[in-house]
């Protein structure tokens, strides 16, 4: 039987095999559409990882979108109850993930592209950003700085819990304390990034380096820096993470942390196939570091704090 249908060609109809199986062979991916830059910056090759890496398996990607925390989880009730996916993968995860609650009191398999503070039967896949965050601290003290600031997404991802460790850790491992005023929580547009960098620069003691958890904000201190006088790079050094391509077009370029998205969707869509089949989720987990693409926007500090508060009580003249 299984010669002739090779030579007819034969293939089994997908929504056939579903009715006996009990499963769709589809990936279910919701993006959230309701925060700005929530997907952007990694989201076209995230999704080409994601779908290359299901193709070769025979599987499809079902993808959604929700604006806001009460859609998101209808939307995947919905999928779930008509079957339109047989797991899913939840980016950006959440401290406490209502996500990855719904999932696991319906017993719906799920990858999460991050951590969460309950790991219990959760798969995952995830950027080291608390070792990228912690390098570049030390990169600016090896530059010698002594007041680095920190400029962290917002708290409601888990992520950004992470990265005030790795900024922690890197302060302490050069031997200097983590002072709470060069610290700003919540930054995870340019808007955002340059309010948070104004407010940096007019304490009393500024910064003369800014470490930020995203991309996004940091490109926030590029206009402010154009609005004061400060050259970045001379003045003012930054380093982030992410490695969108806007870091690449400003001038100077954005020192960044870049994450491979392709990887991150292929593992993610990988893992989540081993989870639907079976696998037990917290033998599912694996990470990967960031790699530094350095750019010009840091460098030795050319100004002290001192001088830097001066300049900007100047420009407020």
């Amino acid at each position: 039987v299984k010669r002739q249908a090779e030579r007819m060609g034969y293939q089994p109809l997908a929504q056939a095999q579903a009715i006996r199986t009990g499963r769709s062979r589809a990936i279910g991916l919701v993006l959230q559409t309701d925060v700005e830059g929530a997907q952007r910056p990694f989201l076209a090759n995230f999704l080409e990882g994601v779908t290359r890496e299901a193709s070769a398996a025979g599987w499809t990607l079902t993808v959604a979108t929700s604006a806001g925390e009460d859609e998101m989880l209808r939307t995947l009730s919905r999928l779930v109850e008509e079957r339109k996916a047989d797991g899913f993968i939840l980016p950006r995860t959440h401290a406490n993930d209502a996500r990855m609650q719904y999932l696991r009191d319906a017993g719906v398999p799920f990858v999460l592209y991050g951590r969460v503070r309950d790991p219990r039967d959760c798969a995952w896949f995830d950027m080291l950003g608390e070792n990228a965050i912690r390098s570049a601290t030390l990169r600016l003290v090896e530059h010698g700085h002594h007041r680095i600031g920190f400029v962290n997404g917002g708290l409601e991802y888990n992520f950004s819990h992470l990265r005030r460790a790795g900024y922690g850790e890197g302060l302490r491992d050069a031997g200097m304390e983590l002072d709470e005023a060069l610290i700003v929580d919540g930054a995870m547009t340019r808007v955002q990034g340059a309010e948070a960098t104004m407010a940096l620069l007019s304490r009393p003691a500024p910064p003369t380096a800014i470490v930020f958890a995203v991309d996004l904000a940091a490109l926030g201190a590029y206009d402010v820096a154009e609005g004061t006088g400060l050259l970045i790079g001379r003045d003012l050094s930054v380093i982030s993470y992410d490695g969108i391509p806007e870091s690449r077009w400003v001038a100077p370029r954005l020192t960044t942390f870049s994450v491979d998205s392709r990887l991150a969707g292929a593992k993610l869509a990988e893992l989540l196939i081993r989870r639907v089949r079976g696998a037990d989720p917290e033998s599912l987990r694996e990470t990967a570091e960031a790699e530094l693409q350095a750019g010009g926007s840091d460098g030795p500090p050319c100004l002290t704090s001192e001088e830097i508060a001066q300049r900007m009580a100047a420009s407020a003249v």
